[in-house]
């Protein structure tokens, strides 16, 4: 079965007359990204996890004895055991250390929770010579979540629900130890996966690096091609352009295409990121209309979110004249726009 025509490949007089066609050829290439993550630098896998959550158990005694000075002990040997009590308390690091600022009535500096986190994720030797500073702020984040673990949900009102409230935390530190002594029931495991949302707290950390899976594609067909670019940075303010795009080719100076990747499985924030690509070729139109040189704007967009809309979808083919590329056919970027003729000879 030969391939369907896709819309970067007709004129432009053939792209209005099929652009409903061409709308759900576009629709048939959207996949579901939210599949797939990126790793990030702090990502954990079951293994690393897992070392870290056996120090903090055979420190404490099978968590019959969490103390502060038994989980630092844990700490200095694995900083993994710090996200590991977390994750036992069930909460984030911000919502961690508002609970230590209630606790102590002494505020902790902002995002020093987040901070301490992330370094225990990056670096298990973190906590190994801490400086009197950290094992004061700690110290203070270890005694808020020994003293809650160790009495367990306060009782919650009518409509309420407690979030210590769970299987392992809900009989207070008892509880912890036989959730780690004994088989959790698998219906029970599924339960907290689905109170937790797989994934959910890794997505959140790394949502910024989602699109950087499109630009990564995007740079790595640029560069296996010789093709000059210029990639900008995250909210970068380039002069001449209200929004700058992710690639300008050869440069800003006087571009020739500048691309633009997206990718979302949200149509609320897929209608922002069509208003993005709009704009652009609004400006590429000004400068046509004042006979200034223009660009050539080309759009890469991948997720679920871009098939909502229909009306979307065709304004971006119309605003990017065919140029609209998703994940699925990336491999046809270069040839079929005029990033072509950036490319050396042989």
């Amino acid at each position: 079965m030969p391939a369907p025509i896709r819309p970067y490949q007709l004129t432009a007089s053939e792209l209005v007359t099929r652009l409903d066609e061409m709308v759900a050829v576009t629709f048939d290439d959207l996949t579901s990204q939210f599949m797939l993550l990126p790793r990030g630098p702090s990502f954990l896998t079951y293994e690393e996890f897992r070392d870290g959550y056996e120090v903090l158990r055979i420190e404490t005694s099978g968590f019959e004895s969490l103390t502060p000075e038994k989980c630092w002990k844990a700490l200095r040997k694995n900083a993994l055991a710090f996200t590991v009590l977390r994750t036992i308390l069930g909460v984030s690091p911000p919502e961690w250390q508002d609970l230590t600022n209630e606790e102590t009535g002494s505020p902790l500096p902002p995002n020093t929770a987040r901070m301490l986190d992330g370094r225990a994720k990056r670096d298990p030797s973190f906590f190994a010579k801490p400086t009197a500073l950290v094992v004061q702020r700690v110290t203070d984040m270890l005694r808020t979540a020994c003293k809650l673990l160790a009495t367990g949900p306060e009782l919650a009102p009518d409509g309420l629900v407690h979030r210590l409230d769970k299987f392992d935390t809900a009989q207070g530190a008892a509880g912890i130890s036989h959730a780690a002594q004994t088989h959790v029931p698998y219906a029970v495991l599924l339960y907290e996966r689905f109170l937790g949302r797989p994934y959910a707290s890794h997505r959140d950390a790394v949502s910024e690096l989602v699109g950087d899976v499109m630009e990564s594609a995007i740079e790595a067909q640029l560069q296996q091609a010789r093709i000059p670019f210029r990639k900008t940075g995250r909210a970068e303010r380039v002069p001449g352009f209200d929004q700058a795009p992710d690639f300008f080719i050869p440069d800003e100076i006087a571009p020739g295409v500048i691309v633009e990747a997206k990718i979302t499985g949200d149509d609320g924030t897929a209608r922002d990121k069509v208003a993005r690509i709009l704009r652009l070729a609004h400006m590429r139109d000004e400068r046509e209309a004042n006979g200034k040189p223009a660009y050539q704007v080309v759009a890469c967009i991948d997720g679920r979110g871009f098939g909502v809309r229909q009306q979307d979808c065709k304004d971006l083919l119309k605003a990017t004249r065919g140029k609209l590329f998703t994940a699925n056919t990336l491999g046809d970027l270069i040839s079929y726009t005029d990033l072509a003729q950036y490319m050396p000879a042989p």
